[in-house]
């Protein structure tokens, strides 16, 4: 599509099935602080926000920053390696590289995502890799981050992403959305951000974006 001039990916849900090692890392926190886990339906939800969002969901304020850090430590160590690319996202990258410059976009932190992506050995398709950090925790902040560095007009610029997190992301930001509905997200959910593009699988994609 001639009027894009870029494409920013959300990772988890997106591009990787990390949910094995989303819900190890959870566990194992929580074990670590010495409190009960809550169920797997609600560590799902925690797969899209956030860690401080999450966290803070359900442990007291003085106590985020630790399950932050013990979480990281796992997933460093053993989550980024229980998680597998979804079947044709390496082909779906191939072919979007030649056409457009790509970018990941992801609330996961940068060290992380760009490990993961190297491990996959997908880290060659994009630009830039951006995640969280102190200053930019959520999506949208993020998504300001990669804008200006390559001084992109949003408008040309689609989102694409699995959770309500990225619709909302992209939404602040102005960047068109595209929901796939693969990931971690509820489809009802994304529907009523009105996204630009639903996605089935990867296919649909490059049927939409050329």
């Amino acid at each position: 599509m001639s009027s894009l001039s870029a494409i920013f990916f959300d990772l988890d849900g997106t591009l990787v099935d990390s949910s094995i090692g989303i819900h190890n890392g959870f566990t194992y926190t929580f074990e670590q602080l010495g409190v009960p886990s809550p169920d797997a339906k609600t560590i799902r939800g925690f797969m899209g926000p956030p860690l401080e969002t999450s966290f803070a969901s359900c442990l007291p304020e003085d106590r985020i920053e630790s399950a932050i850090q013990l979480y990281r430590s796992y997933y460093k160590e053993k989550g980024v390696y229980e998680a597998h690319l979804f079947p044709q996202i390496k082909d779906l990258l191939a072919e979007l590289a030649q056409q457009y410059p790509l970018y990941i976009t992801t609330t996961k932190n940068t060290p992380t995502a760009v490990h993961m992506t190297s491990n996959f050995e997908i880290d060659h398709f994009f630009d830039g890799i951006y995640g969280s950090s102190p200053q930019a925790v959520h999506k949208a902040d993020v998504i300001r981050q990669a804008l200006a560095t390559h001084n992109l007009d949003p408008e040309k610029v689609v989102l694409i992403g699995d959770t309500k997190f990225d619709m909302i992301g992209a939404q602040e930001t102005g960047l068109k959305k595209l929901a796939v509905t693969w990931g971690f997200g509820d489809e009802k959910d994304l529907m009523t951000y009105q996204p630009d593009w639903v996605a089935h699988q990867p296919a649909d994609i490059l049927r939409q974006l050329q």
